[in-house]
């Protein structure tokens, strides 16, 4: 079957089983075909091939709701609903979105990119839809990594109680992003290994009531008998307590089994649980053996050995950077900690955690409870380090403001990702913490320019007793400068001159640097003299720097790969209102007040105007106007 042709996913009604498993075969030769020169979550969309097919057949997409958790499982949705033809431009600049997106399709009813969002959303809209006396099903579908999220909790809590008609699909892979942890994970294995409870029970109700007679009064005390034998054959029956029906565990690869189950579930009143067992990468060897789960996100790589296609000999990742520094720290202070919240191998805390096994806590996808437990630790006197991306830190927010800055606490703020990521696009885009953090008291924020200022970066952080600091640190590689023997600390809130120049002053950090020396290189060739200033320090600023700068009257241009609004330029704006610097040229470059789509970090900033030219033509701007005739 040519895929490109799938106009909907009505054609599916008119398969059966046989065709099913061979359109099953096709879709992931193209998944692995396709994702080879693109990239993308192989892993993950190679398991859930059969139940996203026999969703789509039992179900009436876009009239039934699917909600897909996270989201990066969706790829086969994608081509259900007529979006194969587009595979190729799949995360690529202005192409074909790696998550659900509501403007692509009518049949993506929610966007995600973050986990643990889906039953909430189902709720809402089953409240809508019993509201609007509507009568269609409304379908989500969650990971077992994602059922740890505290979101996913309230969520299963509340549509428990007001008995809704959901059909909640548990996709239990025994794997996300990293090794599950937590009780329900071990609850999840109970009822792996205890087989299908409520088959087995509603078998032998229907052959008591065969028995004439005495058939009727024992199948009433065999229900009488159903909760006994509920916590007999599965211990802990978490979701019924919750009000759920629990189906499961059901063959997530075999039809009749999916098929079975979810037309049982279509005729269940309330809340429904499906627990389906899939295998993550199913079909594609590289992937079924990954154990350390490496193929959940993958760049371009060879389909016959799995090779990954990297540049040769490139300087280590910053996740890599900072976890070595942090290793370092760890062996001459017994007190540092770290804390990740299920994101291990993606921080690059796989060597810490065999250095020190006692030493490094996965909390699962819980990032609020993950800060917390930074905060308590730090009252204890320990050197907790939270490696944390950008776009996951937003989720804790509340925390970092309440329980780690209002108490001053010594917490160590890893901020991965920070910055544009690129391919995972605007859910992913690591722009906003330097504006939901600079305003925070207490909080201490910086940047690296490179892998050896990063590393005294982490000395100084881990070293710093006097509350709260973080590090931020962008996705990719560090530049492969070399490293110094020891570390030294860094003055907190110093900057320093990077480029003499007396006509003009570029202030900026981390990944924007070298945009700005080498603008400023362009510059003095056309007579234009532009002072670097490395403002590695975000949150303090460099306040004797900064009056020199604005006693000399240097017009400033401030750029930051991140928003502008409550952004880096914006704290020089306000240094300048606050010290009545009234005459002071300042001009701000950075993220524009919109979402950034996906595409490559390149093709962003060139989109955003974020660029050495663009750097070159503000500085000839801000220039007085007998020095632009000079």
């Amino acid at each position: 079957m040519d895929l490109t042709k799938i106009k909907d996913p009505s054609f599916l009604k008119r398969l059966n089983n046989e065709q099913l498993v061979e359109l099953s075969s096709n879709v992931r030769n193209f998944l692995i075909q396709n994702l080879s020169k693109t990239g993308g979550h192989l892993g993950a969309n190679l398991g859930v091939v059969e139940l996203t097919i026999a969703l789509h057949k039992v179900f009436n997409s876009p009239q039934d709701r699917f909600i897909w958790d996270v989201g990066h499982q969706a790829y086969i949705h994608k081509i259900l609903t007529g979006r194969a033809g587009q595979f190729d431009t799949l995360r690529q600049y202005k192409g074909l979105c790696g998550f659900p997106k509501r403007c692509e399709s009518e049949h993506d009813w929610w966007e995600t990119g973050h986990s643990s969002t889906s039953l909430s959303a189902a709720m809402g809209m089953a409240i809508a839809r019993d509201m609007n006396e509507e009568k269609h099903s409304i379908v989500p579908i969650i990971g077992d990594g994602a059922l740890t999220g505290g979101m996913a909790l309230e969520a299963l809590n509340h549509i428990g109680h007001e008995k809704k008609n959901v059909t909640v699909i548990l996709n239990d892979n025994e794997m996300s992003i990293a090794k599950n942890v937590g009780a329900l994970h071990s609850a999840l294995g109970r009822m792996r290994s205890a087989g299908k409870y409520n088959r087995a029970k509603d078998d032998m109700e229907w052959l008591l009531k065969k028995i004439p007679a005495v058939g009727g009064k024992l199948a009433q005390a065999a229900e009488r008998l159903k909760d006994s034998m509920k916590y007999f054959v599965l211990p802990g029956m978490f979701f019924e307590e919750l009000g759920f029906t629990y189906y499961g565990p059901v063959d997530g690869h075999d039809y009749q089994d999916l098929f079975e189950h979810l037309n049982y579930a279509k005729k269940t009143d309330g809340p429904v649980i499906i627990h389906v067992m899939t295998q993550k990468g199913k079909g594609y060897h590289p992937a079924e053996s990954d154990v350390k789960d490496k193929w959940h996100g993958v760049g371009p790589y060879k389909i016959e050995s799995g090779e990954k296609i990297k540049a040769v000999d490139a300087p280590p990742a910053w996740s890599s950077v900072i976890s070595e520094a942090l290793r370092e720290e760890a062996r001459v202070d017994k007190r540092v900690v770290a804390i990740t919240p299920a994101m291990i191998l993606g921080s690059k805390l796989e060597k810490f955690g065999e250095e020190f096994p006692d030493r490094l806590f996965d909390v699962g996808i819980a990032e609020q409870h993950a800060t917390t437990v930074a905060a308590g630790l730090a009252t204890q006197g320990m050197k907790p380090f939270l490696a944390i991306y950008s776009t996951f830190l937003q989720r804790a927010y509340d925390q970092v403001v309440h329980d780690v800055c209002r108490q001053n606490l010594n917490v160590v703020f890893g901020i991965d990702r920070a910055g544009l990521v690129g391919a995972d696009g605007e859910t992913h885009q690591g722009v906003f913490d330097i504006a939901f953090l600079r305003h925070l008291p207490n909080i201490v924020l910086m940047m690296p320019k490179d892998e050896n200022e990063g590393r005294n970066m982490m000395h100084t952080a881990m070293n710093y007793d006097d509350g709260p600091i973080a590090v931020r640190y962008p996705r990719g590689n560090a530049k492969g400068v070399k490293v110094d023997e020891e570390s030294s600390m860094i003055p907190i809130g110093s900057w320093e001159v990077l480029k003499k120049g007396t006509d003009a002053v570029i202030l900026t950090f981390g990944t924007t640097i070298d945009m700005a020396m080498n603008a400023a290189e362009t510059l003095t060739k056309q007579g234009i003299s532009v002072r670097v200033v490395n403002a590695r320090f975000i949150k303090p600023l460099d306040e004797e720097m900064l009056h020199e700068i604005m006693e000399d009257q240097l017009p400033i241009l401030t750029i930051e790969e991140a928003v502008l609004q409550g952004g880096f330029g914006s704290a020089v704006l306000e240094f300048a209102e606050e010290n009545l610097y009234r005459e002071q040229t300042i001009k701000r470059m950075g993220i524009p007040d919109r979402f950034i789509e996906h595409g490559s970090v390149s093709q962003l900033l060139k989109e955003i105007d974020l660029t050495e030219e663009a750097v070159a033509a503000n500085i000839r701007e801000i220039l007085p106007s007998k020095r632009k005739r000079a």
